[in-house]
């Protein structure tokens, strides 16, 4: 059974973003499942051949509409279904994973809407997505000014309202600054549900005082989850992984109850396998997150589950292993 062409479309846009693909076929089949819910002639082009003159509609776009009212499976569907693979390990732990701690939109540099990344997010079966993006001073990113962000929590309170009993969590990936503070109002910051706290400057700085920063963030009573802790690049941008004492930042960590982020970026896979262990070795609380910047980077997440699997941590451990009322609980 083929699904309609506009599902059809979303669903090759999804596996795109998925395999990191340009951003710019992504949008392409995107924009084309949009024209294609709002069209009540594509039986009768895709019987003329004519769907290629409507604006937004290419060639290989065609092609799948056209297969997709025939009822027949798209070949690029097909295709790009076939080479997605579970992985090989994680897969059990992933299936109880009930959210995500960490994505973005395009309130700061993620590419897709609150909305389309919630219904993502609730199609790959989960209960609920915090939506964490960042803050003011990563100006790259078009980070949150505190205006924005309290705009930004009317916006996802009417989603919710939809969306029931789905749930998009408020939070921020909020930067922490050179001596430890965070990057945002600390009044609103009490008011998120979770709050990411990431590095993302003066990451060579040396490891006495980037261990007294990061202790100083995870120490503050206001974070959830420390966000890829190490700042590594792997693959085709590399940057080295800051240098700091582990121990003494994961003891703080167990200490204030925050968790330690398994960043499952294919670019970053951070923390390294040897500082998840210690991390594990020491009781810490782990977050598998995706820090997806698109929809089907939401998917990311069985990399983190693999590599937990891999370093052996407990699901018992792993925070968005639980309910929404759960995780805003502890």
């Amino acid at each position: 059974m083929s699904p309609d062409a506009g599902a059809a479309l979303r669903e090759i846009a999804f596996l795109l973003e998925r395999q990191n693909a340009p951003t710019y076929r992504v949008r392409a089949f995107r924009r084309a499942a949009g024209i294609a819910q709002q069209r009540e002639d594509l039986d009768r082009r895709a019987a003329d051949g004519t769907l290629t003159d409507i604006e937004g509609i290419g060639r290989t776009t065609a092609g799948v509409i056209s297969q997709s009212v025939r009822g027949v499976l798209p070949d690029y569907l097909a295709k790009l279904r076939a080479e997605v693979r579970a992985p090989e390990r994680g897969g059990a732990l992933r299936e109880r994973l009930r959210g995500d701690c960490h994505a973005h939109s395009d309130w700061s540099d993620g590419g897709s809407t609150i909305a389309e990344m919630a219904e993502a997010a609730r199609w790959l079966g989960h209960d609920w997505l915090a939506l964490t993006d960042h803050s003011p001073r990563l100006r790259v990113a078009r980070g949150l000014s505190a205006q924005r962000l309290r705009e930004q929590l009317d916006v996802v309170a009417e989603l919710n309202g939809r969306l029931a009993p789905f749930r998009v969590l408020t939070g921020i990936e909020v930067d922490v600054l050179a001596d430890g503070g965070l990057d945002q109002d600390p009044e609103l910051l009490a008011e998120l549900d979770v709050v990411v706290a990431s590095a993302h400057s003066e990451l060579r700085m040396e490891a006495p005082r980037m261990t007294r920063r990061l202790i100083a963030a995870v120490s503050s009573g206001q974070v959830t989850v420390l966000g890829h802790c190490t700042g590594r690049l792997i693959g085709e941008r590399k940057r080295a992984q800051s240098t700091f004492d582990a121990r003494a930042v994961f003891t703080a960590c167990r200490e204030h109850d925050v968790a330690v982020e398994i960043n499952s970026r294919p670019d970053r896979l951070d923390p390294p396998r040897e500082l998840l262990r210690l991390a594990r070795d020491l009781g810490c609380r782990f977050a598998i997150d995706s820090d997806a910047h698109a929809p089907g980077q939401l998917d990311w997440l069985a990399n983190g589950c693999a590599r937990a699997e891999e370093c052996g941590i407990d699901p018992e451990r792993v925070i968005n292993t639980r309910a929404a009322a759960e995780l805003l609980a502890r």
